[in-house]
C-alpha cells in the first residue's frame, strides 16, 4: 500500500507537483515537462579560432551550445571558476588590463548586451534589460561553474590577471554566451523574466570571507551539519570556500537536486555527482536555515519520484 504522507497539511504528491511547475517556470520553454530527456553528458568544448593577426574569432567558434547546466545539461567546467581579490589584481596590473580588453572584446562579439565601461576591479559588466532578466542569468552561469553576480540591471562575470585565454577567459564566455542563448533565443520577448528581481541567495566574495572567517566557518559547519542529520548524504566544506558539497551518489540525482534547490532562490551548482549550495550569512534573514530546509525538501521529495 503506498501512503501519501501530509507535511504542513500538504501530500508529498502535491508538494512534488507544486515543485516541478517552479521548475518548468524557471527553465526556458524546451525544458518544460522533459526534465529525463536532458543529458548530462558534455558534446565537447569548441576549439578557438584565429584571424590573420592572431585574435580569437570568438563570435564563430560554435554552432550550437550542450544543454544548459540549470536545466540538467553538463556544467561547462568541471571546477568553480571564483571572483579573484584586488590584491591579485594590484600585483600584476597590466596583465590585468590585458585579460580585460580581451573579455570585454569577446563578450561583444558574443552577446547583445551592452559592456559597462566602469565596473568593479575583478568584474566585466553587462547591462540587461532589467533586473530579472541579470538575475536569471546569475543563476544560469553559476550553474556554469562560473562565478556572477547581479546588482540590479548588471550583471558581473569575474576577471582575473592569471586568465588564460585557452582556459578561464573561454570559460567566462562560454558561460556568458551559452546561457544568454538559451534565454533569448528560446524565449519569447512576453515570457522573458520579468518585474522584481528575486534576492538570491548566495556564495561570498574572497574578500567578505577574508573580513569574517570565523562568522563564515561557523556558519558553513552549521550548514553542513544541518544537511548531514536531515538528509544522511556525506558531505564537505566546499573548495573553494563559501560553499557546501553534498555528495547525491549519481549525477541523475545530482541534477535533479540542483533544479529542486534552484527554485528556492538559491543560486547552486554541481561537480559531477555532488551538489554545492553557499554559505550566505546576510543579515536580514537566516539564509543557513533556508539553504538547509531547501535540501532537506528536495532531497525528501527526490525520493517521492522514484517509489
Amino acid at each position: 500500500m503506498d501512503f501519501d504522507v501530509e507535511m504542513n497539511g500538504v501530500s508529498t504528491s502535491t508538494e512534488l507537483k507544486q515543485l516541478e511547475a517552479r521548475i518548468n517556470e524557471l527553465l526556458p520553454p524546451r525544458y518544460v515537462g522533459c526534465f529525463e530527456d536532458v543529458s548530462p553528458a558534455s558534446m565537447g568544448s569548441a576549439k578557438l579560432r584565429y584571424d590573420s593577426q592572431g585574435r580569437v574569432v570568438w563570435g564563430e567558434i560554435w554552432t550550437t551550445f550542450c544543454h544548459l547546466a540549470l536545466a540538467g545539461g553538463p556544467p561547462h567546467r568541471g571546477r568553480f571558476l571564483e571572483a579573484v581579490s584586488e590584491e591579485e589584481i594590484q600585483r600584476v596590473p597590466e596583465q590585468y588590463q590585458g585579460v580585460l580588453t580581451e573579455l570585454k572584446r569577446a563578450l561583444g562579439l558574443c552577446v547583445d548586451l551592452p559592456i559597462l565601461d566602469d565596473a568593479p576591479a575583478g568584474w566585466v559588466g553587462l547591462q540587461c534589460e532589467s533586473a530579472a532578466t541579470a538575475a536569471w542569468l546569475v543563476r544560469a552561469i553559476i550553474a556554469e561553474n562560473v562565478m556572477a553576480r547581479n546588482v540590479g540591471l548588471m550583471l558581473f562575470v569575474p576577471a582575473g590577471p592569471s586568465f588564460r585565454v585557452e582556459k578561464e577567459i573561454k570559460n567566462v564566455v562560454v558561460s556568458v554566451a551559452k546561457t544568454c542563448h538559451y534565454l533569448f533565443d528560446h524565449l519569447e520577448p512576453e515570457h522573458m523574466p520579468s518585474g522584481e528581481a528575486p534576492q538570491l541567495i548566495r556564495p561570498p566574495l574572497p574578500h567578505e570571507i577574508s573580513s569574517q572567517p570565523g562568522d563564515y566557518q561557523e556558519a558553513a559547519a552549521r550548514l553542513q551539519q544541518c544537511i548531514q542529520k536531515s538528509t544522511c548524504m556525506i558531505t564537505r566544506l566546499g573548495d573553494p570556500p563559501g560553499w557546501v558539497g553534498c555528495d547525491c551518489g549519481d549525477e541523475e540525482s545530482a541534477v535533479w537536486l540542483l533544479r529542486a534547490v534552484a527554485t528556492a532562490d538559491i543560486l547552486v551548482r554541481r561537480e559531477e555527482s555532488a551538489l554545492f549550495v553557499p554559505v550566505d550569512i546576510a543579515a536580514d534573514e537566516n539564509r543557513i536555515a533556508k539553504v538547509a530546509d531547501a535540501v532537506e525538501m528536495a532531497f525528501r521529495l527526490s525520493k517521492e519520484r522514484v517509489k
